[in-house]
């Protein structure tokens, strides 16, 4: 069993990590890092990719790929740079089709495993962002 030295949560870009002070804090070999990383979301450019990366004491690691971010999908669908300053306001919207894809796309990452009740989720952050559900 290897020794765990450091467990760090990051968000990189999809495709297009790069070694820098983010990466030295987890305590790995960035270089090889960011290909085995750059390889396995290569299909992602352009989004952020939610990871979490677990260092032994041995200088390996492993790590585990997220799904993007709920918010920057929603944006992505309601074709918008960023919500609302405040709930009441509504400044885009996105279809029901648009909510049951991203709620799919989510659902490895949610507390739930039944759609509707991921959609619900979702709903809950475009009501938050200012994006109406039509």
């Amino acid at each position: 069993m290897k020794k765990v030295v450091k467990v760090v949560k990051m968000e990189l870009p999809g495709g297009n990590a790069h070694p820098g002070p983010k990466l030295a804090s987890a305590g790995v070999n960035m270089a090889k890092f960011c290909t085995d990383f750059n390889a396995k979301t290569g299909d992602r450019k352009g989004q952020t990719v939610p990871v979490i990366i677990t260092a032994y004491e041995d200088k390996s690691y492993e790590f585990v790929i997220k799904t993007s971010p709920a918010a920057e999908l929603i944006l992505k669908a309601a074709g918008i740079q960023k919500g609302a300053g405040s709930a009441k306001q509504i400044v885009g919207s996105i279809t029901d089709a648009q909510l049951e894809e991203i709620a799919k796309y989510k659902l490895p990452d949610l507390n739930t495993e039944d759609v509707e009740a991921a959609k619900k989720v979702i709903a809950g952050t475009c009501r938050q962002m200012g994006i109406a559900i039509k």
